[in-house]
């Protein structure tokens, strides 16, 4: 009998390897000869380095770059077990998170140290680079970032654009003969789930401008910046990025990851699960376990259960999602490949209960969801794992309904 749990984060509860690990211990009090696989997931999102560290038995490595402010930041970056591939997240050195509210202002914010991020992970050898660029605190179109591999962003004068999206109208002249070689034999894969257009009403400035601090006047300057750039970007590369959903990803950084790096965009889960091979893991297996903090009408927009679900319906895998708390719309994912659905929470409890009884939580309803497993595979005549060897197929042949 093979297992394979999949689960996301429950977000400022436990991490997505903690809940694996709980849910693993749960349903081993009931099928103790199983064979376990845990695959802990996220979407592209928080969590995506952490969760991709643990699963490619790879290493974490902090860095010091440059932050959003041109101040110095911690940052936290992985790189798989075998060593070809990165896992960054853009969050983490050109974050939101990482600047005062009062300090929001995306006219002068960078992505400088997301480029240095890249830099460090070719300087040990990566071949392949996973990057989520949720979160971000910048609009410059990534122009920082590709600074600090090489390119040089100019304007009138010769001279280098300074930070930020504000200095973008500037821009007259792009040089990429300093662009880091490494790159050139680099794969880049985008977790981003935003597909909005560069400039326009649904453009980066337009709909993500005011969480980073941008005024009505600075929305309508970084807008008209983007669209000189994309003019510069056409009149030096022959690629239009004004339009093309996803360019106005992270303020822009998607159309510039897409030019220079020939990247890969796509939805973060879809991205996750490839690096991670999810999709061979559940192939073959009984049951698949998946969860995340709240389950509900959102959880089919990309997010992890869903996501896995897909995977496992294209095997006729059974699917089975353990939350934190289900919503009352939480209906919808029954059309989305999940077969059945429980909450962790069994009793009126605060947030912080919630949060801190968590693991004792998740490792009790696990144990109840593998002992109905149990019964409902005796009551079908399914011999049981303690009476003799389980076949990879004895939950496909449980009846319908």
């Amino acid at each position: 009998m093979k297992i394979v749990i999949a689960p996301d984060s429950y977000k400022e509860s436990l991490s997505a390897p903690d809940v694996a690990e709980f849910i693993e211990k749960g349903f081993r009090e009931i099928f103790p000869d199983a064979r376990y696989v845990r695959i802990p997931l996220a979407d592209g999102g928080e969590g995506t380095v952490e969760a991709m560290i643990a699963a490619t038995q790879g290493r974490e490595y902090h860095a010091q770059v440059t932050g959003p402010l041109n101040n110095k930041v911690d940052a936290i970056w992985g790189l798989s077990g075998d060593g070809r591939t990165a896992f960054i997240e853009m969050a983490a050195a050109s974050g939101l998170a990482l600047v005062p509210h009062d300090k929001r202002d995306p006219l002068l914010t960078t992505s400088y140290g997301t480029g240095e991020l890249i830099a460090q992970a070719l300087e040990k050898g990566a071949k392949s680079i996973v990057i989520g660029i949720g979160g971000s605190a910048t609009n410059d179109a990534g122009v920082g970032m590709m600074q600090a591999l090489g390119v040089h962003f100019l304007d009138s004068d010769g001279q280098e654009l300074s930070a930020g999206g504000g200095s973008l109208n500037r821009l007259e002249k792009i040089d990429i003969t300093g662009l880091d070689p490494r790159l050139a034999g680099c794969t880049v894969r985008v977790a981003c789930d935003v597909t909005n257009p560069l400039i326009g009403p649904q453009g980066a400035s337009r709909i993500f401008g005011p969480q980073k601090g941008a005024t009505e006047e600075m929305i309508n300057t970084l807008d008209r910046n983007l669209e000189h750039y994309a003019d510069i970007i056409a009149r030096s590369f022959d690629i239009d990025v004004k339009h093309a959903p996803g360019t106005g990803a992270a303020g822009g950084m998607g159309a510039t990851l897409k030019v220079f790096l020939n990247a890969d965009l796509r939805r973060g889960i879809e991205v996750v699960t490839q690096a991670l091979n999810l999709e061979e893991q559940i192939h073959d297996c009984t049951l698949v376990i998946t969860g995340e903090g709240r389950l509900d009408s959102q959880s089919i927009n990309g997010k992890v259960p869903v996501g896995v679900a897909d995977i496992a319906k294209k095997y006729d895998k059974p699917v089975i999602a353990i939350a934190g708390s289900l919503h009352p719309d939480v209906d919808v994912v029954y059309q989305h490949g999940i077969d059945a659905i429980f909450s962790v929470l069994s009793t009126l409890s605060t947030r912080e209960e919630a949060f801190s009884g968590a693991p004792a939580n998740i490792y009790r309803t696990a144990r109840n969801v593998a002992a109905m497993v149990k019964i409902g595979m005796s009551l079908n005549g399914v011999p049981t794992a303690r009476q003799t060897p389980f076949s990879l197929k004895s939950l496909e042949s449980l009846p319908e309904d």
